[in-house]
């Protein structure tokens, strides 16, 4: 018990640090195998590091760019917004006096001068909490400098991991390390091959519905499938609040929500199953008490580290025998112990039968 206290409190005060080392780590394990490639062509070491960063550089700032004019775009629109929500404010004004004898004011909070005022006041928790969400900006430039020494050092990095395990047969560490490497690898690539997937069905529904910036929510919306349970909730809720405030018919939103939970269940019984398939092996409410425990330790940067960090610790957890009871824990319930389960289960009822 102490020592889940002091871990949460070690992952809470050296937040700022962790996530950029979690971040670095998991983009050195995605750009590992550029680097090797580049090795065998003869390049230097340092020297493939250095593109593998630029390029890892490059594909985060070409995403960011994107979203963010994107975004810019959205202030075009904001007038007709506003249109809409007064006519909305309207019609709830009368009915809310009417019903609860409450005067909501509506109508005036909906006025353009009022938003535009009312954004201006909270711009500072704004960006505050976008900076607590992002991490600090020494925080962003951490990521790529973690990511450069840990593919530079990475031979050094299985040495050490050797030396720990010193009472086991190295080649079988060794080999579990190379296993694990390539568990995260693909389990990350697979699910860059689902979001882009996802990305092209989102946009074609969006566009054969006649939504504005079908791109860029089709995009987003991919993008935060990567958080469970949470991220396909928020995009839906985006392209849905945004249709209902521009469009003058209730279809369009509707529409949306059909549309993104056919797409989500083509993604949960199709998509994740045969390209992630069972790469991290944790069982469910693993995965979910880890997304709670991640997220309010470490907010939106836990909820999409912790199943990596998981898949870690379970095989790590995996090479000590006093530790694999957690390997266990933390795994897919095998078929011989749902076997063994149902067994025990048929043997007490025929027990209380007898009885």
């Amino acid at each position: 018990m102490i020592f889940i206290i002091v871990l949460v409190f070690f992952l809470i005060v050296g937040k700022s640090l962790l996530v950029p080392l979690f971040m670095g780590g998991f983009f050195a394990i995605l750009f590992t195998p550029l680097s090797i490639w580049l090795e065998s062509k003869k390049v230097p070491r340092i020297l493939s590091c250095v593109i593998s960063l630029l390029m890892m550089t490059a594909l985060v700032g070409g995403l960011l760019t994107f979203i963010i004019s994107n975004v810019a775009n959205f202030t075009k629109d904001f007038d007709d917004v506003s249109g809409r929500l007064t006519e909305y404010a309207t019609q709830l004004d009368p009915w809310a006096m009417e019903t609860f004898s409450y005067d909501t004011a509506l109508q005036e909070k909906t006025n353009t001068d009022y938003l535009k005022n009312l954004l201006t006041k909270n711009s500072s928790s704004i960006g505050d909490f976008a900076m607590r969400t992002v991490g600090s900006m020494t925080g962003l430039v951490l990521i790529p400098v973690f990511m450069f020494f840990f593919l530079l050092y990475r031979n050094h990095l299985t040495h050490v991991i050797i030396h720990i395990y010193k009472n086991k047969d190295p080649e079988l560490v060794k080999m579990r390390i190379v296993s694990l490497r390539k568990v995260i690898l693909n389990y990350i690539v697979g699910v860059v091959k689902v979001m882009g997937i996802l990305a092209i069905l989102n946009i074609t529904a969006f566009s054969l519905l006649g939504i504005k910036h079908a791109v860029f929510f089709g995009t987003l919306g991919a993008i935060l499938n990567i958080i469970p349970y949470v991220g396909p909730f928020f995009g839906a809720m985006l392209p849905m609040v945004y249709s209902f405030l521009t469009k003058d018919s209730l279809f369009y939103p509707a529409g949306v929500l059909v549309s993104y939970q056919v797409i989500q269940m083509i993604e949960g019984n199709f998509l994740t199953p045969k390209i992630v398939g069972g790469n991290v092996n944790l069982n469910a409410f693993i995965t979910f008490l880890g997304l709670i425990v991640g997220g309010s330790i470490w907010g939106v940067a836990g909820m999409i580290l912790v199943i990596p960090a998981m898949a870690i610790l379970r095989e790590i957890f995996d090479l000590s025998d006093s530790t694999r009871p957690f390997a266990i824990l933390l795994g897919e319930e095998k078929e011989e112990d749902k076997t063994d389960a149902k067994e025990e289960e048929a043997e007490e009822l025929e027990n209380e039968k007898n009885d």
